[in-house]
């Protein structure tokens, strides 16, 4: 049995517009979509990393009372949560794929400190880094 971090949770705003980007733009899949009541588990998962999850959740009871829950919305959409990193082969040719796909980014693919690097962002304001996986 392996062991080891299963999933990481990001905070989105709505989880519906989340699972479109994350599907439709950058080329996940769906893990587990449940729901309990108002709460709703929903996971995505890289297709080339089966064993990790991403959750996509939106801030709110029954794990936050709603004057927190505001409070981390507005400083997910403001991007000042530490970012998440991406590794792809080719990163000028995954700008290219996702740009057409319609993901805005922040910073284009720059050369530096031997690799290459571009950021985006979700909808909700979550900042990514993408950078090209070294031979």
């Amino acid at each position: 049995m392996s062991q080891g971090v299963q999933v990481v949770g990001l905070y989105v705003r709505d989880q519906d517009e989340a699972l479109a980007f994350y599907v439709d733009k950058l080329g996940f899949r769906v893990h587990t979509d449940v729901r309990n009541g108002t709460y709703r588990w929903l996971t995505v998962q890289h297709p080339e990393q089966p064993s990790f999850q991403l959750g996509l959740f939106t801030p709110g009871p029954p794990v936050l009372d709603a004057a927190t829950a505001q409070t981390l919305s507005a400083i997910v959409a403001k991007g000042a949560m530490p970012p998440l990193v991406l590794s792809v082969a080719d990163c000028h040719a995954a700008h290219a794929q996702m740009s057409a796909r319609g993901v805005e980014f922040t910073q284009e693919p720059v050369a530096r400190f031997g690799t290459v690097d571009a950021g985006f962002r979700d909808p909700s304001g979550n900042g990514w880094k993408m950078i090209e996986a070294r031979g």
